[in-house]
């Protein structure tokens, strides 16, 4: 029998020589001495070795349980408001809570098998060959997967025009803008060509496209829905949420997707309870306190001012009481924050090549190595916005290390606490989900200062509560007089109170 110890093996990793050795050495400040390298390369290449044994080890991944092809690129005609990046038909199981219902899961989400883009250049190419837990439980339940929706470039803008397969229309108009990042997701619920939708949102990207749509849209409580298999943006801030047509569907969409996943995102607790969010759903609020948060109302466009208010009288008649509060924290907490997003944001997708570390649970490596090759050979692809972000960002880094993000991070603690104690005092808290209504799209003769500004100027009342981790759902709350766009009402709860959030949207829906 031939002896496979004896046997050549293609390398996994190449060894280094002494010239890299001393390059790498004066670069990260080690300052060597040069008689010594041959003495560190040596220890360096036993180190080397264990990377080969591990190589050899299987290495568990997320399941893939139901039958797909590809699918394909649809074409222009086919593709309404262009809002589709991949398309495909995926059916799950025969039984469940979402039997019957047509589901587009946004391209930040893996989906084994179909092409993923992230809504950049750099990602193009990419196949998964897993499928994210939330792709998992959807098709579990019954449901039916339709495609890839497109999103922002990298996800990091709150418009609908970075993306690299061209911008996503408003379904309402479709000169304007449909939000993002979750732009597809969005669109294509609000024009009714799906059911139900995923969206991910880490500064307000499911609410923002959900108000300017006219839909439901969640973002649940951090860590109650599991991250598993989506693409990181900053570990303290990511959220997957469902988005609907109705409050109902939108409940019944995180009864499906919620839940531990086994310690596979570190960013759940064991023992988290996931109760019958669509039998807690009622007209009645009675014994319910409303908080009107009077600076999520500043410098706000007069209709929707208008409008958002008038919706509040709602609550009263479904017997809560309402009342205005004030919080002047809210005016400043989004922007004191900031850095731990941009920041946050840079080291992961861009320093690190796009992964977050030092963590347990699963890590997409296939999607890590992808983005990392793509990052290296095509950076200049990238969006303006991630431009303007990544070289404020390498110039803090540089000059600053990470003391401004460490400060956020911890400077986060108080002003979550700052809405706790407001959330003591009322069970909801009610404002505006963005302060204006859908912008027309940018053209191409608009400045560049004009483009960054237009991806995240609308993000005041909803990127805190990424920070904070609070529940908040979008829900629509009637439209402009003369242009008939869609405005947006955002309810913020306490948190794990996902289930009282949406039944103060569903108290409201059912009143129009």
């Amino acid at each position: 029998m031939h002896n496979m110890e004896k046997t050549y093996y293609s390398p996994q990793v190449q060894k280094p020589n002494c010239e890299i050795l001393k390059k790498l050495s004066s670069n990260i400040g080690l300052e060597i001495d040069p008689g010594q390298i041959e003495d560190y390369k040596d220890v360096i290449d036993g180190f080397i070795d264990n990377y080969s044994v591990l190589n050899d080890f299987p290495e568990p991944t997320l399941p893939v349980k139901y039958p797909r092809t590809p699918g394909h690129r649809p074409a222009p005609i086919d593709n309404p408001y262009n809002a589709w990046y991949w398309q495909t038909d995926i059916i799950g199981a025969t039984e469940g809570l979402l039997k019957g219902k047509t589901v587009g899961i946004k391209d930040n989400v893996a989906v084994a098998g179909v092409p993923m883009m992230n809504g950049t250049k750099i990602l193009e190419g990419y196949t998964p060959e897993f499928d994210a837990t939330v792709v998992t439980r959807i098709l579990d339940e019954g449901g039916r997967i339709l495609g890839k929706t497109a999103c922002e470039d990298m996800c990091f803008s709150a418009n609908s025009f970075t993306c690299s397969t061209g911008p996503v229309r408003n379904p309402n108009d479709e000169t304007r803008a449909s939000g993002g990042s979750s732009s597809g997701s969005a669109a294509l619920v609000a024009g009714g060509h799906i059911d139900l939708a995923i969206g991910g949102d880490q500064a307000g990207s499911v609410r923002v496209p959900s108000s300017w749509c006219g839909i439901v849209g969640l973002k649940p409580t951090y860590g109650l829905v599991p991250y598993t298999g989506a693409m990181p943006m900053e570990f303290t801030v990511d959220h997957l949420g469902p988005m609907a047509k109705t409050v109902f569907d939108c409940a019944l969409m995180l009864e499906a997707i919620a839940g531990y996943d086994d310690g596979l995102d570190p960013r759940q607790h064991p023992g988290m309870e996931v109760p019958k969010y669509t039998q807690m759903l009622s007209k009645d609020l009675t014994g319910l306190k409303v908080g009107i948060l009077q600076e999520g109302f500043s410098d706000c466009d007069v209709e929707v001012d208008k409008c958002v208010k008038e919706a509040v009288n709602k609550f009263a008649k479904a017997g809560a009481v309402v009342e205005e509060v004030s919080m002047p924290l809210h005016v400043k907490a989004g922007q004191a924050l900031g850095p731990a997003l941009f920041e946050g944001s840079y080291l992961t997708m861009i320093h690190d090549l796009g992964s977050a570390i030092n963590y347990n649970g699963f890590y997409p490596n296939s999607m890590i190595n992808a983005w990392a090759k793509g990052l290296q050979s095509r950076a200049q692809d990238c969006s303006v916005v991630v431009k303007a972000v990544s070289l404020m960002c390498a110039y803090m880094r540089k000059n600053y290390h990470q003391k401004f993000y460490g400060k956020a991070q911890n400077v986060k603690r108080y002003i979550r606490q700052q809405y706790n104690e407001v959330l003591q005092k009322y069970d909801v808290l009610v404002m505006p989900t963005v302060k204006f209504p859908a912008p027309l799209l940018p053209e191409k003769s608009d400045s560049l200062k004009d483009l960054i500004e237009g991806a995240m100027n609308m993000i005041a009342n909803t990127a805190v509560f990424n920070q904070t981790g609070h529940p908040a759902v979008s829900v629509n709350a009637g439209y402009t007089e003369e242009t008939k766009l869609p405005i947006g009402m955002q309810i913020v709860g306490r948190h794990f109170d996902d289930a009282l959030v949406l039944k103060c949207a569903y108290a409201l829906e059912q009143q129009f």
